[in-house]
């Protein structure tokens, strides 16, 4: 497997978060840099909620300086999971059994196997650096009652396909393939991402909740708008949604 050339790695036998091991390094970084940590002590996934990483399993971050406005940025959560996508593919062999729920989750079999964790550092208003978290069950899948009510039920490729990878191996699977998808955006914009995302997107055409801490919308799950935001139709009529948590 050849690594993608203009991005380092960095290989932490344990750390308390790679995402907070991105914010400390990025100063620091000449380009865009992956860090795996084999052990997570402290890993979190959306909105400060725990994630489960027992040995086996893939925690990473990548850290970038992408150019742009902050919106541009958040287009990162869709080269991941298309770049996730991919490397699960080549792992277990069974692209139509992976999925993508908007905006960052990855299902296999329907149930959630890897999700994505985007956060920024900057001051003013400015962006001084991109973390893009991943997180992937190789191994084992969080227990059900550790979810909360309403989430997507967890696997993890090991129980569901019987594939076995370990995590640095899927480092570079991941690696290549974010590098791709990454040149995909950067040259042409986000339209063909928008459209392998909706070839792969889960319950495209069905009726899926949307709750944003604010609202809830209920709907017929129609589309990926130009800026990557959720359309629905609901009985009100077509909502565009920026940003929230989807229940199926």
């Amino acid at each position: 497997m050849v690594w993608p050339t203009g991005y380092d790695r960095r290989v932490l036998s344990e750390v308390d978060s790679t995402n907070a091991e991105a914010a400390r390094l990025a100063p620091t970084l000449a380009g865009p840099t992956w860090i795996l940590g084999l052990r997570q002590t402290a890993g979190r996934g959306r909105r400060g909620r725990v994630w489960s990483d027992p040995p086996g399993n893939f925690a990473a971050t990548l850290v970038m300086m992408p150019k742009g406005e902050p919106a541009q940025a958040a287009l990162r959560s869709f080269v991941a999971a298309l770049a996730l996508a991919d490397a699960l593919t080549q792992v277990t062999a069974r692209p139509e059994a992976i999925s993508l729920k908007w905006p960052n989750d990855v299902l296999l079999n329907g149930a959630k196997v890897a999700g994505i964790l985007l956060e920024t550092t900057g001051q003013g208003g400015q962006m001084s650096s991109l973390a893009v978290g991943v997180g992937v069950n190789l191994t084992h899948a969080p227990d059900l009652d550790t979810l909360e009510p309403g989430a997507v039920s967890p696997t993890s490729v090991l129980s569901a396909t019987g594939a076995n990878v370990d995590p640095e191996t899927f480092l570079c699977l991941l690696g290549s393939a974010f590098a791709h998808w990454e040149d995909k955006l950067v040259t042409h914009g986000f339209a063909p991402l928008r459209l392998a995302f909706l070839d792969r997107a889960a319950r495209l055409g069905e009726p899926i909740t949307a709750r944003t801490g604010r609202e809830t919308f209920v709907g017929t799950f129609t589309d990926v708008d130009a800026h990557g935001a959720l359309v629905l139709t609901t009985a009100k009529g077509r909502q565009t949604v920026q940003a929230a948590e989807i229940f199926f």
